[in-house]
This record gives structure tokens, C-alpha cells and sequence, in this order.
């Protein structure tokens, strides 16, 4: 191993950032509270690489938690961010540009005729579900343990994620009576899904799910469940949401709903189709999103919705996805390379990983088995798992500060970089097999 790598400025910067933003973060999880340690702090980013404030680089996992599928300051979209910003940063009225993303989310997404675009993930579960109730005059959602649907009131009831990794079941603020109206059942698990159908008929608007859950780690589907959803959900008169703020153009070009086959009556985006800047969208059927104001009802709105830097580099971002009609596929095979890589280092190291993997989305947990549920995630050795994430990141790889979070391959690593992230693994797995050994 090399020598330890000084970490000053970034201990400096946080113990300033601590006296004035709550915990010295603008998002829980970048604390490090579930590995230890101090947070790196970044100054710039370069394809694959990031390097922090006192000069050391890493390759990068985190990938802004998903959204930077080409990786860190893209030619193509820094160009379009510049001159955007020098024809203006926000008019509140309306821009081409909002159209023009718009077209290509109708054109790849299967289910989506009308697309609305706001600011984050969170505004587009939160408005979709609104949107639901108002179609179906019901108030109860049905969501699943571990799947996370942003921060709004309501939603974060066994939320994984960052709620998982501060052990916080639930969030204090939120009045009893929202939380009463989201309904709870094991991801992966139809027989429990129809009984709380069962236990409220005519009453659940909307079932939502992250098609492929990437906020208790990643955990896929298992065969049946989501089609079993949708045949739920038809039965007894609920409309389907699928959450693909993360699973949107990242698994594939029409997210999970074309991988799996599976049309939801409504779908959430955000991460890649903001191409790295503040983004989210919700869409459904001409019929459905024509309830919303100003065409129809259903009142949402934003100031910043729209915004023109976010729709330059989303514009940029899905050009460059569909002009490379091998994008999808290197994905694909650079996730797998690092997946078997990090399978092998584990096994030679005789420390027991099971890593789940959907293209370039993956989580390797500390269990014997990959997890179908949040039950069994949370079973996963969390201090095996920070003791790897500190041991990874001496060797010049950032992985998310969780057990309960995803990793991302971009379009800017390549064969030699997965290679290397892989001989840093061998080297930190082997110091979870000395320390478990005494």
C-alpha cells in the first residue's frame, strides 16, 4: 500500500462547514456517520476521477449518487451549460428547451405521453402522487420498505437509505396523520402486497416502487413482482408510480418499465436526465397529466422548473446516450467486469460478499446472498462494509458512505480503471479478513 494520504484541508474545511450548515452537509449521508472517519472534500472532477481539496484523486463510484452517466464535466455538456448561461440562467416563462427535453423523455420513456419538469426527485414522487389522488378521489399510497421517494412528508416511513444508515424509522415533524396515509409492505413480496389491498379496499390511490430499489443498496426484482403490481393495482382500481429517478435512462434508454416490461400508469425521473444539475420530472398519459394546472385541476408549480442550465446539460446528456448506440452495452460490461472482479477479491480474501447488479448499478453487500428485501439488507455486516469503504478510499477509490446505497459505472471509466478499483479491493478486503480475525 502506499503511503496514507493527508487529508488537512478537507478536516479544515469541515470542521468550518460544521459551525454553519447542520452537520456540516446539505444531504445526511455525506457525513460519513455510517463509516467513520471525515468526509472527503472534492474540488474538481474529471471523467472517472475526482480530487479533493488537498490534492489527492480518486476514482469515482458515487457518480453525484447517479446522475453523471458520462462521467464528471463532459466536454459536450459544459459546453452547453456556458452557452446557455450566457443567453440567461432563468427567465420564469417558457424556453425551447424545456420542449426539447420534454421530446426526447416522451420519445424513450414507454409510458410517458406528457411529461411535467420540476427541480428534484422529490418534487416529482410528491406532485405524481398528488396527481394520483386527484384521479382516483382516493387518499392512501401503498410504498415499499427500503424504498426511498424523496424527503416530503409522508414518504418516509421505512425510507432506507439515509434513513437506514442513521437507524431513524421514521422522521420527527411529520405529523401522524400523513404518515397514516402511506400504507407499508416488504418489497419483493406480492401475497403481502395483495393482503394490505385486502385490508383497504377502494381506498389505496397509488402504489409507488423503485422498479429496481437503489436505496436499501441495490435489490432487483424479483421475477413476477412488478408485473403482479400492475395486475394489482388494475384489479382494484389503484394507479402504479414508478419512481426511476435513479433506474431513468441509467439501466437503459426507457429505464425499467422497457427492461422489465411494465407500464406504470405514472413515472418520477430526475438524476440523468438533468445531466449532473438540480432536475426532476413526472409524466404518465395524455388523459392523466392533463389534470394538471393549467390544463386542468391538479395545482403544482415552480419557479426554477424548467430552468435552462438543467435542460442544456439534460438535452446534451440524452444526445450524447443516443447518438453512441453502444453506450448501453459498454455499461453493461463494465459493470460486470467490476462486479466478477470485486467477486474474486472477496473469495480470495475469504470474506463472504454477495453483489447485486443491474448494468452499471450495483451493490456489493456483506451477506452470504443478495438481499430481496429491506429485512435482509439490513442484515448486511455495516462495519465490515466501513472498514472496506475506509480501506478503499487510501487506495484511491470513492465508494457511497453506505451500506444501503448504490454504485455507479459511468462512460468515462474504463477497462484499466475497473481493473484498478479492483486490485484496491483485494487489498481492502483483506484488511476486513485480518481485522475480523483479531
Amino acid at each position: 500500500m502506499s503511503a496514507p494520504r493527508r487529508h488537512e484541508r478537507s478536516a479544515a474545511e469541515m470542521a468550518h462547514a460544521r459551525a454553519l450548515l447542520p452537520g456540516g452537509v446539505n444531504s445526511p449521508v455525506r457525513a460519513y456517520r455510517a463509516v467513520g472517519g471525515e468526509p472527503v472534500v472534492i474540488a474538481s472532477g474529471r471523467g472517472a476521477l475526482l480530487t479533493d481539496v488537498d490534492g489527492n484523486e480518486y476514482i469515482d463510484y458515487v457518480a453525484s449518487f447517479g446522475p453523471l452517466i458520462l462521467g464528471h464535466a463532459p466536454p459536450a455538456v459544459v459546453r452547453a451549460i456556458c452557452d446557455a448561461a450566457a443567453l440567461g440562467t432563468s427567465f420564469g416563462a417558457p424556453t425551447p428547451a424545456e420542449t426539447e427535453l420534454a421530446a426526447r423523455v416522451v420519445a424513450a420513456v414507454p409510458s410517458i405521453e406528457m411529461v411535467r419538469l420540476v427541480n428534484s426527485g422529490t418534487e416529482a414522487t410528491m406532485s405524481a402522487l398528488r396527481l394520483a389522488r386527484a384521479a382516483t378521489g382516493r387518499d392512501l399510497v401503498l410504498k415499499f420498505e427500503g424504498c426511498y421517494h424523496g424527503h416530503a412528508d409522508g414518504l418516509l416511513a421505512a425510507a432506507g437509505s439515509g434513513v437506514a444508515t442513521f437507524a431513524l424509522p421514521d422522521s420527527p415533524g411529520v405529523p401522524a396523520a400523513f404518515a397514516a396515509q402511506t400504507l407499508l409492505a416488504p418489497y419483493n413480496d406480492l401475497d403481502a402486497t395483495a393482503a394490505v389491498f385486502a385490508a383497504h379496499p377502494g381506498a389505496i390511490a397509488c402504489v409507488i416502487v423503485e422498479p429496481v430499489a437503489g436505496n436499501m443498496g441495490l435489490v432487483e426484482p424479483v421475477p413476477g413482482f412488478l408485473q403482479g403490481l400492475r395486475r394489482l393495482c388494475d384489479r382494484h382500481g389503484a394507479l402504479l408510480l414508478f419512481d426511476e429517478v435513479i433506474t431513468g435512462f441509467r439501466i437503459g434508454r426507457g429505464g425499467a418499465q422497457q427492461r422489465y416490461g411494465v407500464r406504470p400508469d405514472l413515472t418520477a425521473l430526475g438524476k440523468v436526465i438533468g445531466g449532473g444539475l438540480p432536475v426532476g420530472a413526472y409524466g404518465g398519459s395524455r388523459a392523466l397529466m392533463e389534470r394538471m394546472a393549467p390544463a386542468g385541476d391538479v395545482y403544482q408549480a415552480g419557479t426554477l422548473s424548467g430552468n435552462p442550465l438543467a435542460m442544456a446539460a439534460g438535452i446534451a446528456t440524452l444526445d450524447a446516450l443516443a447518438a453512441d448506440e453502444g453506450a448501453y452495452r459498454r455499461l453493461d460490461l463494465l459493470g460486470a467486469r467490476l462486479e466478477g472482479g470485486l467477486a474474486d477479491a472477496a473469495r480470495g480474501a475469504g470474506v463472504a460478499v454477495a453483489i447485486a447488479r443491474v448494468g452499471s448499478a450495483l451493490t456489493p453487500f456483506f451477506l452470504a446472498s443478495t438481499p430481496r428485501d429491506f429485512t435482509q439488507a439490513r442484515a448486511a455486516d455495516t462495519a465490515a462494509f466501513a472498514r472496506f469503504h475506509r480501506a478503499m478510499l487510501e487506495r484511491g477509490v470513492l465508494l457511497p458512505p453506505s451500506q444501503f446505497e448504490t454504485w455507479f459505472v459511468s462512460l468515462a471509466h474504463d477497462e484499466a480503471l475497473v481493473d484498478r478499483s479492483v486490485a484496491a479491493a483485494r487489498d481492502a478486503f483483506g484488511e476486513v479478513a485480518r481485522h475480523r480475525a483479531g
